[in-house]
């Protein structure tokens, strides 16, 4: 016998003695009756699917595994096995058959142990020594779970395939609930069995899975990819409890959620989203966790025309251009305190955290640069839009 020294870890079967082959041989002719017989008493899953194709797709299988099992017997081997698609595609069929994997592995077991009955019977009869029946023994039992491992893998394969392309339908759908394609709506919500709602909002992140975030918002939540962004389909987002779930959902990961509308303004919703989104990007709403829009329509009016506002800071600022930049930032800061605050010095001196009479030298420094500005309504509107336009400006 091969001495335990060099009997390799993972495939003992190599080292068992290839004067084992023609002893076990006679047996592979009935091997495959008995290990399909004792599968459907243990396994009532397999008792119809034995009957048909799949039932001869898995005698074929083991007459397969049992006859390399020999053949490798006493030889090194490739380090991809041969023969592995067999057992990968049987994985594989028990995913489109909506069977989990514990069938499978617990009907590897039982041919393992079926096999290892009826080859230690002839090795017995044969006057094999107990050390090289035990090594046929971890020879067969591994052999085996490699077997399942290609099968647990062609399962796992099978799911990201399937996973992919239900996500493709997901991101599909999305995509013409955000167009108001009505027909496209009907054809693909069918496709994956979506519920259409009569009210829905519209989330947009930036997230990898779409579908992680579909089941934690749960209750009929749509979740599909465009471009960069991450967009949740949300039905009746008003429902009791449904926004601070949603809230939870994304802790202080950045989301903005557009406002509930009818399904055929759902383009509405995404664009107001996506508006907001970009807000929190730019840093002019907080950025983190979940915002809703409707909290923020101030802010998404005074910013939806960026450069019509950024021209508008650039005159109405003006005047602070001849300030270094530091004093041009303390100054921008107490202007853009100062109107939100209606001159309360008081309340400018709390929000910039410094003593009320450095306030009030920054107000007068404030009336020589900008001039009657100050008191003369439009511009104090112009103003304040115009401090809005910075990021850190505070807001009312």
């Amino acid at each position: 016998m091969t001495d335990q020294q060099e009997i390799p870890l993972e495939r003992p079967w190599q080292a068992v003695p290839a004067e084992l082959r023609p002893i076990l041989e006679p047996e592979l002719g009935t091997i495959a009756e008995d290990i399909i017989r004792s599968i459907v008493r243990a396994i009532p899953a397999y008792r119809r699917p034995m009957g048909g194709a799949f039932g001869r797709g898995v005698h074929t299988a083991i007459d397969q595994a049992l006859a390399q099992f020999l053949d490798q017997m006493g030889r090194p081997i490739p380090a991809e096995r041969p023969g592995r698609e067999v057992y990968l595609a049987l994985g594989r069929g028990e995913l489109r058959s909506g069977r989990s994997l514990d069938a499978l592995q617990l009907a590897y077991r039982i041919g393992a142990r079926v096999a290892w009955r009826r080859f230690a019977a002839a090795a017995r009869n044969a006057g094999v020594d107990g050390p090289t029946q035990a090594l046929l023994a971890e020879a067969i039992f591994a052999y085996i779970d490699e077997l399942s491992a290609e099968s647990v893998e062609g399962y796992a394969r099978e799911q990201a395939v399937d996973a992919g392309e239900r996500q493709r339908e997901h991101s599909a759908l999305v995509r013409a609930i955000v167009a108001g394609a009505t027909e496209e709506i009907e054809r693909l919500a069918q496709a994956v069995r979506w519920r259409v709602p009569r009210r829905l909002a519209v989330l947009v992140c930036r997230h990898r899975n779409p579908e992680r975030l579909t089941a934690l918002v749960g209750e009929g939540a749509l979740g599909g990819r465009i471009e960069e962004h991450v967009v949740l389909v949300v039905p009746d987002p008003d429902a009791p409890g449904r926004r601070a779930r949603i809230a939870r959902t994304f802790g202080n990961r950045s989301a903005a959620l557009g406002p509930a509308m009818a399904l055929e303004a759902a383009h509405a919703s995404y664009e107001r989203a996506m508006r907001c989104s970009a807000l929190q990007e730019a840093g002019t709403i907080p950025a983190d966790g979940l915002v809703d829009s409707e909290e923020h329509l101030a802010a998404l009016v005074v910013h939806a025309d960026p450069e019509a506002l950024a021209d508008l800071a650039t005159r109405r600022l003006a005047p602070l251009a001849k300030l270094t930049p530091l004093q041009r930032l303390r100054m921008e800061e107490t202007l853009a305190s100062w109107l939100a605050r209606h001159g309360s010095v008081a309340d400018v001196a709390t929000d910039l955290v410094v003593h009320p009479q450095t306030v009030r030298y920054r107000v007068a420094r404030l009336r020589e640069l900008l001039g009657d500005d100050l008191d003369d309504p439009e511009a104090r509107f112009e103003l304040s839009l115009a401090a809005r336009a910075r990021p850190e400006a505070p807001s009312v």
